[in-house]
């Protein structure tokens, strides 16, 4: 996949929180969006995700060199974030088959691989709802990372990781980011710091 941003802006009400941004996303590449707290960098990657609509400028998508539709973009693409919200009633092996029901795992995965991968064996059956913090954050990155999708974003990836959830975020990333379009938002260098390429928000305002 290809991503071409042609003066991308999005303003609410009279602010424009982002503005004239205008870049190449190419596969293969990890990308890392970052800035203070507030300053556009969620709002960036919910456009680039087509969950948001800018308010000027254009996002055109390519697989091969053919443009995908906006409207299928989704299916392309998997996102972790703090405001994306696991259902905490299933179980972690009944979220993990609810999203095998629209997207595929990486290389061959499976459900019990990636229960393996999270570390996560002995809480199969144990609802979302009574996992701490960062074993839900674990969950949503490893949902995400380990989709066979070709454009992966990571909002705050870390949050409410201690020193060895960094580390397997880390690992996690570099064994199964090979030929895809990553885009990291952070203001903690420990999330992007491998990064090829850095935008720095503020410059787009």
């Amino acid at each position: 996949m290809n991503i071409k941003v042609d003066r991308l802006g999005k303003r609410f009400q009279r602010e424009w929180i982002v503005r004239r941004f205008s870049y190449e996303f190419s596969a293969g590449q990890i990308y890392a969006v970052h800035g203070p707290n507030g300053s556009g960098k969620s709002t960036l990657l919910k456009m680039l995700s087509s969950h948001l609509s800018p308010s000027k400028g254009k996002i055109s998508f390519f697989q091969a060199q053919k443009a995908i539709p906006v409207a299928e973009v989704y299916s392309h693409l998997a996102y972790a974030a703090p405001y994306i919200e696991l259902i905490e009633e299933l179980t972690l092996d009944e979220a993990i088959h609810f999203h095998l029901r629209f997207k595929n795992l990486l290389d061959g995965l499976s459900a019990n691989d990636l229960i393996k991968i999270l570390g996560f064996e002995s809480s199969q059956h144990k609802q979302i709802r009574f996992f701490s913090s960062g074993m839900k954050q674990r969950l949503k990155l490893a949902l995400a990372i380990c989709s066979d999708t070709s454009l992966l974003l990571l909002d705050e990836p870390t949050t409410n990781f201690d020193k060895q959830g960094i580390q397997w975020y880390r690992q996690l990333l570099q064994k199964y980011t090979r030929d895809r379009i990553v885009i990291i938002a952070s203001n903690i260098a420990l999330d992007f710091d491998f990064a090829q390429h850095e935008i720095h928000i503020l410059d787009y305002k």
